[in-house]
């Protein structure tokens, strides 16, 4: 059935002998409300309630951007300011009038012999600058309104809001007001109608009426550090030192191809020229490049690789340290890396391991009364082989033994059942585990760890340690564990650790997820799938406006945190850092072939 366009009609029309009066449908038809209903202290729109504030003290000063974090609150809220210029002529006069009554009260306190008063002394100083001010025309007067209108589905929401505004303002000695029985004046303030119908003013000179302005951004610009990036709000520089926080540690959120290993590596190779070594675990081997390019080492970690790393390799213990420590420690970590190689432990094969490790240290005569100094020099660590020869000599360690031989004489023993030959005082050291098969590459990630942490707990020095695809890692409990615990210890041993991940969801799904976040004062979260930005967002306390950001961020942008300070910051290399770091095969191809013709 065809509807009639009964808005083209207009004027009276007769419908079955009754006369009409027809009156077209307009846009404000559509957009209005369906009531509207004015109470004391609110009004009712539709189903949603609105309630008007006025600001009506404020102290003597006012601090830049103070009005930043009502703006950053995340409620619905509009915020109108009037700025009704006086003419300076009419301050002066008034000015003048009052600096006369302040002086005479000065003159009258001292003929009568009283004690100097604070207050007015201060008055008389602050009426004479203002005047100068105002005489030069360095400042004008105005009278300021800022009027605020909240919305809630009810009363109890915006009785919330209320006490979250008031709970701000006064903390900096402003208060506001609701507008009783004005609360259509108030509405009608803060619509788009440039009407100041509530007139609630604030005589203001130039200078403080600057610090309302309500568009800040976080700076995160210091003296020392490396540039990050551009800071995005304001085109300032994102100038910061990782170390100068509570702790180094950083994580970084981002969905494949959102450039997390580009921002990674430009960090690195700027740490690098500052002195900071820096050691990372690549899962893709996508370091490797950059690694040649700057004269570090690169360690293929697989089945087939001639690069070793020894599970029972020992730290030599500091001057602050006691070998019991470090040797009772070292075969704690070593019981749960058997329980990631062996697929779990009962609480009985936990106990048997616990004292084959021991006897397997004793045997080679690693005891916490040898000698550390001889530890892998005249006293050799034992391999995987030796702690089988253990094993068969206990009771109920057959199931144990059969587990472990896969890796003593099967073909997983060529990387686990060998002697250290690696070698990693370079001052960037990559450990490529991309051919390492799927199944053994969180043992593999485990054991890489364990080495790295060995070296660096015997010498204190400024170190980086990246981490990509640590989901891989917080797979299973124990790996997960000790990659907290080395986040947790980083601080210590003057170690900032950087945690990469692309699969938020399996990463928050370990109990070690959220503390590893927790101790990390750095984050850096650049494009989000929509799988997990709800995660994201719940952990980092976003803002829907910052939720819609990351879903929709080019590539080399994002979100940096900083301590408490965040800000929206895009990442920028030079065309040299570009050359070395960069990942695009059309590049990487581009910079081979022009080496090729360099070298003919």
């Amino acid at each position: 059935m065809k509807i009639p366009f009964l808005d083209k009609l207009q004027g009276e029309k007769e419908i079955k002998g009754e006369m009409f009066d027809i009156k077209p449908i307009g846009i404000a038809d559509i957009i209005a409300p369906s009531s509207i209903e004015v109470k004391n202290n609110f009004i009712k729109i539709g189903e949603r309630m609105a309630k008007s504030y006025f600001i009506f003290s404020y102290p003597r000063y006012l601090s830049t951007g103070w009005l930043s974090p009502i703006i950053n609150l995340n409620v619905p809220m509009d915020i109108s300011f009037y700025l009704h210029p006086v003419p300076s002529e009419i301050i002066l006069k008034k000015l003048r009038k009052k600096v006369t009554e302040v002086q005479a009260q000065l003159a009258e306190n001292e003929e009568k012999g009283l004690i100097r008063d604070p207050t007015l002394e201060t008055a008389h100083q602050d009426l004479e600058e203002l005047r100068d001010k105002l005489q030069t025309a360095q400042e004008k007067m105005f009278r300021f309104s800022l009027y605020l209108t909240v919305y809630g589905d009810n009363e109890k929401e915006l009785r919330t809001v209320e006490t979250n505004l008031r709970s701000v303002l006064e903390s900096r000695l402003i208060y506001i007001k609701p507008a009783l029985y004005q609360q259509k004046e108030g509405f009608i303030c803060t619509s788009p109608y440039n009407m100041d119908l509530l007139m609630v003013t604030t005589l203001m000179n130039t200078s403080p009426l600057s610090s309302t302005f309500p568009f800040i951004s976080n700076d995160l610009s210091s003296n020392e550090g490396i540039l990050y990036g551009i800071n995005r709000h304001n085109n300032s520089l994102v100038l910061f030192d990782r170390f100068s926080l509570a702790n180094a540690n950083e994580v970084i959120f981002a969905t494949s191809g959102a450039g997390k290993s580009f921002s990674v590596k430009l960090e690195a190779l700027r740490y690098l020229m500052l002195g900071v070594d820096c050691i990372i675990i690549d899962p893709d081997n996508e370091y490797r490049f950059l690694a040649e390019s700057v004269g570090g080492s690169f360690f293929n970690i697989s089945l087939s690789s001639d690069d070793h790393i020894n599970p029972f390799d020992l730290a030599k213990p500091r001057e602050d340290e006691r070998s019991e420590d470090v040797l009772r420690s070292n075969i704690i970590n070593l019981v749960g890396l058997m329980r990631v190689m062996l697929g779990g432990l009962t609480p009985e094969e936990d106990g048997i391991m616990d004292r084959a490790i021991t006897e397997v240290y004793a045997a080679k005569d690693i005891t916490i009364d040898s000698d550390p100094k001889k530890w892998g020099v005249e006293l050799s660590f034992p391999t995987m082989s030796d702690l089988e020869d253990i094993l068969i000599t206990m009771e109920g360690a057959d199931s144990l033994i059969k587990r472990i031989q896969r890796f003593t004489k099967g073909v997983y023993a060529n990387f686990f059942n060998q002697q250290s030959n690696i070698n990693i005082k370079n001052r960037l050291v990559v450990f490529g585990i991309r051919d390492m098969e799927d199944e053994l590459r969180p043992m593999a990630l485990f054991v890489v760890l364990r080495y790295i942490w060995k070296t660096i707990t015997a010498s204190l020095k400024k170190r980086m340690l990246v981490i990509d695809e640590a989901w891989l890692l917080m797979k299973n409990e124990e790996g997960a564990s000790f990659l907290f615990g080395t986040v947790k210890r980083a601080r210590k041993y003057w170690l900032g650790v950087t945690t990469i991940t692309q699969d938020v969801n399996d990463f928050m799904k370990s109990d070690y997820g959220k503390p590893i976040i927790t101790n990390s004062s750095l984050a850096l979260l650049m494009k989000q799938s929509p799988a997990t930005i709800d995660t994201v967002q719940k952990t980092f306390h976003l803002t829907d406006e910052e939720k819609m950001l990351l879903l929709e961020s080019p590539v080399g942008e994002g979100i940096f945190f900083a301590g408490a300070k965040h800000v929206l910051i895009k990442v920028l290399a030079s065309y040299t850092e570009e050359q070395i770091i960069t990942t695009a095969p059309e590049q990487l191809n581009k910079i081979k072939e022009a080496k090729r013709i360099a070298s003919e």
